[in-house]
């Protein structure tokens, strides 16, 4: 489905000369001796997390040959790190994988609308730090909305109807700052116990305030009784406190905050530049917005059944990875400028990290291993009697196959998907493409980079800096 039209060459993916690579592969070792001093380090898969991306796309640590059938051309793929942090090109893959397995494989041609939800910013650290916590407030928000959708059906939960939703966790704010919130894809309608589809209509903004409204409520309660909120007589607060030698809680926290982690200014607010006037009027599509004790609702976006090319952006873009690499540069002093993808209310377009800073906040970032990011509710989750009936059919081939395998694209699938490039015919002759070997030994690889003049690469000292450096420079500093 959606295969772009047109054809375009494929040129290897070269991480070694983007400034997000230079600028990790620089200051990580300076990073770590700081927490050092510190007496402080980092959880053992964050620390792999920074290894493994200074390893993604990177000939001298393995990589595939690819060879034409007809004219014998090579190519020589590198290995990426299959991180879920930071690392833009396994994030793009991620993103691709996600997308189509979503659209093709669970999400039926129904009507659906995504429902935003952001939390106040304890809850922001509450669930950066105790995954538990997080899902069984997921649980309690997807009872409320999927009440909500089966009442408006002028249904009863009682009488076995149904809605359906799938949960992306996204973990990142536009300043690259840690911000756990829920991008949750709801059928816009029911399903009652015969599998029949009733759909609702779209929710009002008297609507959104009540479901937000209850969504606070209940979550408040929940963490009363579980003992994380704490409520007197005057004021309620979540009891969050962090040890100081803690160095993920001082990184996390600050990063939720917008604060600076480390130097002389820790504690203060990240210095940021107002380049547009202060906006006053509401956006366009922000009137299916409700704001409640810190919490946000929206569900300004939907789908029609017929718009699957409109359900696979929206998929793309929930599931996309963290970091635009274009939306960074650097100053002349060395800070690091982050680009907000939409400016803020107050005119706020950049926000500017010192580079310790910056590493705290790709740090923030790597989520903790075993936490799954995308969650099944309601007809979609996998004990439901309803599934077989709703997610699209596979081929009769595919059912009818003894041991079904896992849905995962190709390398050169996405690329074909994504960039209009088919890499599985020959950019020379055309003839067919196909993979001759994986070199992970060593002393072949040195050999083969050597024998090809590409020895040079993996060297930091001869190699010279990102030819687009210079256009990344400002002159604000």
């Amino acid at each position: 489905m959606f295969w772009p039209t047109g054809s375009f060459r494929y040129e290897r993916h070269t991480p070694e000369t983007t400034l997000l690579y230079q600028l990790v592969e620089r200051h990580w070792p300076e990073f770590k001796a700081m927490l050092s001093a510190q007496g402080k380090q980092l959880p053992g898969y964050v620390a792999r997390e920074f290894d493994d991306y200074l390893k993604c796309g990177r000939l001298e640590h393995g990589f595939l040959r690819v060879r034409c059938d007809a004219c014998h051309h090579e190519k020589l793929v590198a290995f990426s790190c299959k991180r879920r942090g930071f690392c833009p090109s396994c994030g793009a893959r991620r993103m691709v994988d996600s997308a189509t397995h979503l659209v093709e494989e669970v999400l039926p041609k129904r009507p659906i609308r995504q429902w935003v939800l952001s939390v106040p910013y304890p809850l922001r650290y509450l669930f950066a730090t105790n995954p538990k916590v997080m899902s069984q407030v997921l649980t309690i928000v997807h009872r409320v909305i999927s009440t909500f959708l089966i009442k408006r059906a002028c249904k009863t939960v009682k009488s076995g109807a149904q809605s359906g939703a799938v949960t992306l966790i996204q973990r990142f704010g536009s300043a690259l700052n840690l911000n756990p919130h829920f991008h949750m894809l709801y059928l816009n309608g029911v399903y009652d116990a015969k599998g029949y589809f009733w759909p609702v209509k779209p929710p009002t903004c008297e609507d959104l305030d009540f479901v937000a409204h209850t969504i606070a409520i209940r979550v408040s309660r929940f963490l009363e009784k579980a003992g994380y909120l704490v409520r007197d007589a005057e004021s309620e607060y979540l009891n969050l406190m962090q040890d100081e030698e803690d160095a993920m809680g001082a990184i996390v926290g600050a990063s939720i905050t917008y604060r600076l982690a480390f130097g002389p200014n820790a504690g203060r607010k990240a210095l940021t530049l107002q380049t547009v006037p202060v906006r006053t009027e509401s956006r366009k599509g922000d009137d299916l917005v409700s704001k409640q004790a810190g919490f946000s609702l929206h569900a300004g976006i939907a789908c029609k059944s017929n718009q699957r090319k409109k359900l696979e952006r929206l998929c793309r873009y929930i599931t996309r990875p963290a970091i635009a690499e274009r939306r960074l540069s650097l100053a002349n002093n060395g800070n690091v400028v982050i680009a907000l993808k939409t400016p803020y209310d107050d005119g706020t377009t950049h926000v500017v990290l010192s580079p310790m800073e910056f590493m705290g906040r790709l740090a923030a970032l790597v989520p903790k291993p075993r936490v799954n990011l995308t969650r099944f509710h309601g007809v979609f989750s996998p004990n439901s009697k309803l599934r077989e009936y709703v997610v699209p059919q596979k081929p009769v081939e595919e059912q009818e196959s003894p041991k079904p395998k896992a849905y995962s694209m190709t390398w050169a699938q996405r690329l074909k998907r994504v960039f209009a490039i088919d890499i599985e015919k020959c950019e020379r002759c055309g003839g067919p493409v196909r993979i001759i070997a994986s070199i992970e030994d060593p002393d072949v690889i040195e050999k083969i980079l050597k024998h090809l003049g590409l020895d040079q690469v993996g060297d930091p000292q001869n190699r010279s800096p990102p030819s687009d450096l210079t256009d990344q420079q400002t002159t604000l500093f």
